[in-house]
């Protein structure tokens, strides 16, 4: 029997034993597959993911197929996660990726995955944007590379994140969307056809799609994952997989070594997690999947049609259809409260820098700064308020913070990780009709840098990140610090001629958000904001209303946004040994990249 026509066997036998109860038919175990090396290209299981550690959300599933059934996983990661933080060091960039890498190979190896597929796609700053992150990764190639890997893999069940848009990175949401799409086009002949005819490859369709859904994280014991669940909007299957059983190779629970694994992820504060898991098996959860297809083709539901959506949901409504999966977008717009709104009153004579409430600085309302996200704190822990106002062409904010312990500050260079450690951030939409912050002005603040001064100011995640001191000179920040330590106020002027586009006096939106960290190794705890709700930095349709009294932006100044900056340097499997390596054991080329053109 050929090899194709052995899997493809293989593969029917286990769809047909597939329940709306779980994907691990008994009949596998005398059917397993060749021993890992015997077909290098060969993969049962290929996870398609955006960042390192994307995996973490089905690590025990995947060792506990490996373990039971001898299937081996494979995983694609889009980035190397570049753009994101690192709690151990100054690494940035293409040398923070190369780290991440590496993190990604220690951890995931502990579920017996041994290849992992970069396609060196540049991460960059947290977005809820997909469309946004389609751009920077150039979606047609990005999708090609997964078609790619699809079909030299040949895969019976693809397993990918999430890809509704609410509350989830821009880069979680594409990845699967790109898995979706290419689960379908894999087998297609006539989809990427130079694949076919010119590197050798032939069409490959895979039998299951599964997608991370982690509503149900709450249901906790065995018997949890025993039931058969659905998806509360989409109606489609749900599957779970306990994280109690116990593996063979560690001795331990599932939950267990997904610890472990996660614990490698150092730069991202991951290594100071505790490092023993519930020994209580009615306390530990499982890992959930919604069933997206099965034996090749969409599991299929009624659509259920939402009116008033917004772009950002509007959009992924449209793809949802383009995919031939119409109900993914059921219910997809969440029911967002009322945005909070205040008045910046104009005030003749400017406010004086010094981290103090000068007489008639700030006449408007005092803006509560709610809990948003973390750990719930008492108002002595932290709370916090805010008061704005404006003179001529500056915004000033003044926002006192009550805080009962000071978390280790961040070094005067490290300022854009401000959300590790105690951090003011201001977040202005000029316009009040963005859709990303791509074209917004956002600024975190440190009151107190390492080196006993401060504070410091950056820019991040917005239309020009960078140091404020490059990237918004005519910012200026004071900040006061209670002596013994009960809190800190940051004042702040920030001259709107800084922001991507002239403000809207009637549509101005804003939010002011703190982060607290209460200890020394640089990871917050708690999280408040003005407008608290899903990811309230990332997402301006959250952000309040702030009509600016009195004010008539200049007649010179742009109505469209500027081209928002945003960093594109990845980095390259070419300077990974370890990708090298792989490239040559399993003969699939780096980064999902074409194999040698023939004639």
């Amino acid at each position: 029997m050929s090899t194709v026509r052995r899997r493809t066997v293989l593969s029917t036998a286990l769809t047909a034993a597939v329940t709306s109860a779980g994907l691990l038919p008994a009949a596998a175990e005398a059917r397993r597959t060749p021993p890992p090396g015997t077909e290098p290209a060969h993969h049962d299981v290929l996870f398609v993911g955006a960042h390192p550690d994307d995996e973490l959300l089905s690590f025990c599933a995947l060792g506990q197929w490996r373990e039971r059934y001898g299937w081996e996983t494979g995983v694609v990661t889009v980035t190397r996660g570049e753009g994101g933080g690192n709690a151990v060091g100054p690494e940035e960039g293409p040398e923070l990726g190369l780290i991440r890498e590496a993190e990604e190979r220690e951890a995931t190896a502990l579920a017996g995955i041994r290849n992992i597929f970069y396609l060196d796609k540049p991460d960059f700053w947290y977005t809820l944007s997909a469309p946004l992150t389609a751009r920077i990764w150039d979606e047609p190639d990005t999708l090609e590379r997964i078609v790619r890997l699809i079909r030299e893999t040949t895969p019976h069940t693809v397993v990918t994140m999430d890809p509704r848009p609410f509350d989830q990175h821009g880069g979680h949401q594409l990845s699967a969307r790109l898995a979706v799409e290419a689960f379908r086009l894999a087998g297609d002949r006539h989809a990427f056809p130079r694949q076919l005819a010119h590197e050798g490859l032939n069409v490959w369709q895979p039998r299951r799609l599964l997608a991370q859904n982690n509503r149900f994280d709450g249901l906790l014991g065995e018997a949890a994952a025993a039931q058969h669940r659905t998806d509360p909007d989409s109606g489609l299957p749900v599957v779970g997989f306990w994280s109690g059983h116990r593996s063979r190779r560690h001795g331990t629970t599932w939950a267990q070594a997904r610890l472990s694994a996660a614990r490698h992820y150092r730069t991202q504060g991951w290594g100071t997690l505790p490092p023993e898991a519930p020994s209580d098996p009615e306390m530990l959860n499982s890992e959930w999947f919604t069933v997206l297809a099965d034996r090749g083709r969409p599991v299929r539901r009624p659509v259920h049609r939402q009116t008033g959506l917004l772009p950002l949901y509007a959009e992924f409504r449209g793809w949802a259809h383009k995919a031939g999966m119409p109900w993914l977008a059921n219910n997809v717009q969440p029911p967002y409260p009322a945005r909070p709104t205040t008045t910046v009153p104009a005030v003749a004579t400017a406010p004086v820098l010094n981290g103090l409430e000068g007489n008639g600085e700030y006449p408007g309302p005092e803006l509560a700064l709610r809990y948003w996200q973390g750990e719930t704190p008492t108002a002595a822990d932290c709370s916090a308020t805010a008061k704005l106002s404006r003179h001529d062409d500056d915004l000033y904010v003044l926002v006192r913070v009550t805080d009962e312990r000071a978390g280790a500050p961040l070094d005067r260079d490290d300022v854009k990780r401000h959300w590790r450690a105690d951090s003011v951030e201001i977040a202005l939409d000029p316009r009040g009709d963005a859709d990303d912050t791509s074209v917004t002005f956002k600024t975190g603040i440190v009151p107190l840098t390492a080196d006993g001064e401060g504070p410091e100011a950056g820019r991040d995640a917005d239309n020009h990140q960078g140091p404020a001191s490059m990237t918004a000179p005519g910012m200026r920040v004071v900040s006061t610090v209670t002596e013994p330590y009960r809190g800190y106020t940051v004042e702040v002027r920030i001259p709107l001629g800084e922001l991507p586009a002239a403000a809207d006096p009637e549509r101005f939106a804003l939010n002011v958000l703190v982060y607290d960290s209460d200890t020394d190794d640089r990871t917050g705890q708690t999280r408040l904001a003005w407008a608290p709700y899903g990811s309230a930095q990332a997402d301006p349709y959250v952000w309040g209303t702030a009509r600016l009294e009195g004010y008539t932006p200049p007649a010179d100044r742009p109505s469209t946004p500027a081209r928002p900056r945003i960093p594109a340097d990845a980095a390259r499997s070419e300077d990974s040994p370890a990708a090298l390596a792989q490239a040559r054991r399993t003969g699939v080329p780096i980064a999902g990249g074409p194999r040698v053109i023939r004639g």
